[in-house]
């Protein structure tokens, strides 16, 4: 399920025009995501923290989903530091721990904790429909902004036909556990959501052409890009640079 935890608010980050914020946010994470450098990312730390303190977004939210970025970068910490090669800092056994490998889980860490939380701050204060039409104005493929407004429209839909299948097949007395009845009901429960899913798109594609629906949202409404947004589009992009520097000297 898509939930919007940090679309209401009235911070300084939440008034920003969206387009700007997703400039920003495209051109920031794409500097960190190529840095190798710890001396460029330390500031990089510091300029994310910024952008958060500003957003004003709720700590426990923002926890909960940066514990679960760091699950998935748990398991490089179970790999990267035996399968690199380098400097042996610790041995047991067959099994060696190198330096090398050690800073590279370090880096990635650091690498993918700033970009969540950038983007958090970022583009998770503004709503998927803002976010959608901020990219149609920033000259995104039509056919990917409709994509994005269907697949946030009809997962809430989907997912409730899923629960209400679940519900049917619980009632008839299933009980899940590890044997070839529990997967093969699954299988069937999957196969139905597919075919509920495909019969509901159809009757939405039949409804929409009804009404005249020619592949185009046309909306009325329109973005103010003012001097406050222009000053933290400079801002950002002056970080951006200052970054760029201590990765690259240039």
């Amino acid at each position: 399920m898509i939930q919007e935890a940090f679309v209401d608010g009235d911070s300084f980050i939440h008034r920003l025009d969206p387009r700007g914020k997703i400039i920003i946010a495209s051109f920031y994470s794409a500097i960190v995501a190529i840095c190798d450098r710890f001396e460029a990312l330390m500031p990089a730390i510091v300029i994310t923290l910024t952008v958060v303190f500003f957003a004003r977004i709720s700590p426990k939210k923002l926890m909960k989903r940066i514990v679960i970025v760091n699950g998935f970068v748990l398991f490089l910490w179970l790999f990267l530091p035996f399968s690199t090669k380098g400097h042996a800092v610790f041995a047991a056994g067959p099994l060696v721990v190198s330096k090398e490998g050690l800073l590279y889980s370090a880096l990635i860490t650091l690498k993918s904790n700033i970009i969540i939380m950038t983007v958090l701050a970022l583009i998770a204060t503004s709503s998927i429909f803002t976010l959608g039409r901020a990219l149609d104005r920033l000259f995104c493929p039509s056919k990917l902004v409709i994509l994005i407004f269907f697949t946030y429209r009809y997962v809430h839909v989907i997912y409730q036909e899923y629960m209400g299948l679940a519900q049917a097949a619980k009632i008839r007395g299933f009980r899940p556990g590890n044997n070839l009845h529990t997967y093969k009901t699954y299988a069937y429960l999957v196969g139905m959501v597919l075919v509920k899913s495909h019969d509901r798109a159809e009757r939405v594609r039949a409804a929409m052409l009804c009404r005249g629906f020619n592949g185009k949202f046309y909306d009325l409404s329109e973005f103010s890009f003012g001097q406050t947004d222009l000053w933290a589009l400079v801002l950002m992009l002056l970080a951006v640079s200052s970054i760029a520097v201590l990765e690259w000297g240039i």
